[in-house]
């Protein structure tokens, strides 16, 4: 089974954000990234719209052809254009509005009912739902009983061991990811996998379907060019 590889392109928006105008061309790259065999493109509005403004999400929803996953705290503002825009899938953070970047998981048990509540509504709309969290079985298991489609695993501990003990450190994920086929739940991971320990994450663990990868492909396309690093990427997958 090939694992999908979602662009995220936050990183994009950011550095077109820091000059204001519109270069680089937030939809041209994703639509690039497309062309360059990208299986899908993600989102991440932010109410501040310090990367992905709004108008970036509609746009990229009347374009984008791969699939399209728009991340974000389930608050009314971010519902009511996932209800509009009807993205392939919603994948819900549990970050307050201010943090940098998401760094945790759904303590699914706590927020079940409001999960529940979430998933129902995307599912009404035809819509992927699928929750940040860690490995945690009880996570996990609350995550199935919220009735959401996938799990997106928060791989941030995984790549700060990588270097350390790789074997110890994607331990945790492959019985995170047994725990998840048996509850009936897909698989998705993200948070700072990178050309150096997606291959092993990958081969390590059962059942990913999707990556979403932005920072360290933006990163790595200033030295290889886009075509090239995604394609890098794929070949991992």
């Amino acid at each position: 089974m090939k694992t999908k590889l979602s662009v995220n392109v936050n990183k994009v928006a950011t550095l077109r954000n820091a000059r204001g105008g519109n270069l680089p061309n937030v939809l041209q790259v994703a639509l690039d990234c497309e062309r360059f065999g990208a299986d899908g493109i993600t989102v991440h509005p932010r109410p501040d719209e310090r990367h992905i403004t709004r108008q970036d999400v509609y746009d990229l929803a009347d374009n984008v052809t791969t699939e399209f996953n728009i991340e974000g705290y389930p608050d009314q503002r971010y519902l009511d254009m996932v209800l509009e825009v009807l993205p392939d899938q919603a994948t819900l953070v549990p970050d307050p509005p201010g943090v940098l970047t998401s760094n945790a998981g759904w303590k699914t048990r706590a927020h079940l009912d409001f999960l529940t509540e979430i998933a129902a509504k995307l599912r009404e709309h035809g819509i992927r739902s699928s929750i940040f969290v860690d490995t945690d079985r009880e996570n996990i298991e609350y995550a199935a009983k919220a009735g959401v489609d996938r799990i997106e695993l928060y791989t941030g501990p995984y790549a700060e061991q990588y270097a350390q003990n790789r074997k110890k450190a994607v331990a945790p994920y492959a019985e995170a990811a047994k725990i998840a086929l048996d509850c009936g739940l897909g698989i998705n991971a993200g948070h700072d996998l990178n050309l150096e320990n997606l291959k092993y994450f990958g081969e390590q663990v059962p059942g990913l379907l999707e990556t979403s990868i932005g920072h360290a492909i933006i990163s790595d396309a200033l030295y290889f060019g886009l075509e090239n690093t995604i394609q890098q990427y794929k070949r991992l997958l």
